[in-house]
């Protein structure tokens, strides 16, 4: 080419037609009836949202945390990204004297999970929960000061869920003292763990304990597989990549295969179970149910975790439906500057229908998050003190709320990613990626169809013990509540005679309540009556988990409102009143999508199902003045959203051409690849095209 090549393609200086997004966008914020800046407050705190500011100025000015690149990276461009990002956060912590918040914040607004995250989420943890005092030593320290790094390998490429299944075994060497760990099938393989690809030097291997020929299942071992020297695997392991996957891309997932690999007998982590060295005599655990704490925690930050990633799916979409224009509504046109526009896509009813429900759905699951910590930390008291009361009962609802508002939270992304038309189909719009990234939480820490049914299991039980008299009523035990409700009188029917009486927060929790119990009665009858096996109710069993948690979730958001301190308040009487009203759109919009069974209990009649209707209709206008104030409320800054469509400032069509100039493909005027491909083809034209003028002079 004799030209110069790599001048990059740049967009003209033009103005977007107006009114332009942060002129929309203040307007909306104008509407607002409540103070957002102390919404925000009450949900995070004060202190915290300062920390958040303080964080996030160190980050926008770090290389190592920079994200223009993020969408153009290929897969070992984002292995190498993260892994300076790791190494960089690490020397930010002691520059800056960071405490656990301000690096949990880090990690919050980086937004991508790297090799080093299940180091810091399953390995670390695992650690301080399961180990002695000699152990602590020996792997803990060495893992908080980074001059160990691990991960967790439990899943194998044969088993995921069926943990009771895997294949990898640890059997005991009564001479030497040993452990051998041994793979002894393709399927026994270790798969999808998180950091082993590349990174770990160590991890957490769940295998089989094999004691003078017994098998005692499934237990923890803390095993070096690199040299700590120059990282290579160590003899008798095979390790590697799994792969690229549908999203994920950043974090090295890994798999792992041991020949007879031994390690010694302090690898064994002695916490809860023993094996007596020489002997191979093994001491069990005080109580099985122990662990179960720490399954109940990571379910709750699961659920915790949701309200964000709702919330910031619904901040994008909302804010960009604010700034996007579409046709003109004849029939109520919207004028700007005595000048008639096209209407923002929020103002379209079938739009506030898809968004607005959105937004309620993530302050449901900032309720229900935040009273699960508080019921996991008075749980663990309760056990310290030898009291498992609140156990099952808690166990059995983190299952069914880490398998309900994780699903909740995958099919809003992917609402609010469709909600913003063609563009959300770009990665500028923050949303496909995202999407990508999240869908992993409906699989990993129990598969949210297979977690139903530990929440079933627990709801025949509690309801058998209800008829059978032997169950209590209890403040933390809701479903004995609801069930004893339903039993006395299993014929109710909804008092409701206008819309407005749908409004009611007893006749709210009432109807889901009735709804919940009856589908667990109808299941309980089929198998214990008719003789049905548990394989055949498998779909009614996901639905009554789904039912009482839907109840779990509304009845949280509910009686929150009525109990916190905080909020009533005077001064807060505004934010209450938005509040209620988010609480009776996310309740009402739940028994909408889930009318079928609501009518089949028999608790609802048709006409109620038609008010019930018209009412979600009327709050979503109720909502609406307050749409694009909800959203800025959950206070997720730019930096962390990364999204031309959900930008504060409302310049999307600026933001967006600028990603788009940023293109890789974009920094020449001629592609690589013409002169091979395209030339000969359209030069052959041109001699075509010659010859023919030719002929005919």
């Amino acid at each position: 080419m004799a030209f110069n090549n790599n001048v990059p393609t740049k967009f003209p200086n033009l103005p977007p037609k107006g009114p332009d997004g942060d002129l929309l966008l203040a307007a909306e914020r104008a509407k607002a009836t409540f103070d957002v800046k102390e919404l925000s407050k009450f949900m995070y705190t004060e202190e915290w949202l300062k920390k958040m500011d303080k964080v996030l100025d160190v980050l926008e000015s770090e290389p190592a945390f920079d994200k223009s690149g993020r969408y153009h990276h290929s897969r070992p461009e984002k292995i190498a990204s993260s892994l300076w990002k790791d190494n960089r956060l690490i020397q930010l912590t002691k520059e800056q004297n960071w405490d656990e918040t301000d690096v949990s914040i880090a990690n919050f607004l980086y937004d991508l999970s790297t090799p080093f995250t299940l180091h810091y989420s399953m390995f670390i943890p695992t650690l301080k929960n399961q180990t002695t005092d000699e152990q602590k030593k020996l792997f803990l320290e060495r893992a908080l000061n980074h001059h160990i790094i691990g991960c967790y390998a439990q899943t194998e490429v044969g088993h995921g869920s069926n943990v009771q299944g895997l294949e990898t075994t640890a059997t005991y060497i009564n001479e030497t003292n040993e452990f051998e760990i041994h793979s002894p099938t393709l399927t026994s393989a270790k798969w999808w763990i998180g950091g082993l690809g590349k990174a770990a030097n160590h991890a957490i291997v769940m295998a089989r304990l094999i004691l003078n020929g017994k098998d005692f299942g499934p237990h923890p071992f803390c095993v070096q597989i690199r040299s700590l020297e120059d990282h290579t695997p160590l003899p008798g392991i095979t390790v590697g990549d799994i792969g690229p996957k549908f999203g994920f891309n950043t974090v090295d997932n890994g798999f792992i295969m041991f020949d007879h690999y031994r390690v010694p007998h302090i690898s064994f982590l002695a916490k809860y179970s023993q094996v007596k060295p020489g002997s191979g005599e093994y001491v069990k655990p005080p109580n099985a149910k122990l662990s179960y704490g720490t399954m109940v925690f990571v379910r709750a930050n699961i659920v915790l975790g949701v309200r964000m990633a709702i919330a910031r799916a619904a901040t994008v979409a909302v804010r960009y439906s604010a700034v996007r224009k579409q046709f003109v509504d004849a029939a109520s046109p919207r004028k700007w500057d005595n000048s008639v526009i096209e209407s923002p896509v929020l103002d379209y009813t079938m739009q506030q229908y898809r968004l607005l429900p959105t937004i309620a759905a993530a302050y449901a699951c900032f309720f229900t998050g935040r009273d699960m910590m508080r019921l996991y930390d008075l749980n663990q008291a309760e056990m310290a003190k030898g009291n498992f009361n609140l156990l099952a009962d808690l166990h059995a609802s983190s299952s069914g709320l880490k398998s309900l508002t994780t699903t909740m939270a995958v099919e809003a992304i992917e609402d609010c990613r469709r909600a913003c038309g063609g563009h959300g189909y770009s990665m500028f719009s923050g949303l496909g990626q995202f999407y990508q990234d999240y869908l992993p939480n409906a699989t990993w820490e129990g598969d949210n169809y297979i977690l139903t049914q530990q929440t079933a299991r627990y709801l025949l039980k509690t309801f058998r013990n209800v008829v059978a008299g032997k169950a209590v009523p209890s403040e933390y035990n809701h479903t004995v509540n609801y069930l004893l409700q339903y039993l006395q009188n299993p014929k109710a029917k909804c008092p409701a005679t206008t819309g407005a009486d749908l409004l009611n927060p007893e006749l709210i929790l009432s109807a889901f309540g009735f709804r919940a119990a009856y589908g667990i009665a109808q299941v309980a009858e089929q198998i214990d009556r008719e003789g049905r096996s548990w394989n055949s109710m498998l779909v009614e069993i996901n639905r009554i988990s789904r039912a009482h948690c839907q109840f779990m979730l509304v009845r949280t958001f509910i009686v929150s409102l009525q109990n916190d301190e905080t909020l009533a308040k005077p001064e807060n009487r505004e934010t209450l009143k938005v509040l209620r009203t988010m609480a009776s759109l996310f309740a009402l919009n739940t028994m909408e999508k889930e009318l079928a069974e609501f009518l089949t209990s028999g608790y609802f009649s048709s006409e109620q199902a038609a008010m019930l209707k018209k009412q979600v209709i009327t709050l979503l206008e109720e909502v609406r003045p307050n749409a694009v104030a909800l959203v800025d409320a959950f206070a997720l800054p730019d930096y962390y959203l990364h999204s031309a469509l959900g930008r504060y400032d409302g310049k999307v069509y600026q933001a967006y051409t600028q990603m788009a100039e940023s293109e890789p493909l974009n920094q020449t005027k001629v592609v690589a690849g013409y002169e091979e491909f395209i030339k000969p083809l359209v030069h052959d034209g041109l001699k075509a095209a010659g010859s023919v003028q030719a002929a005919k002079l």
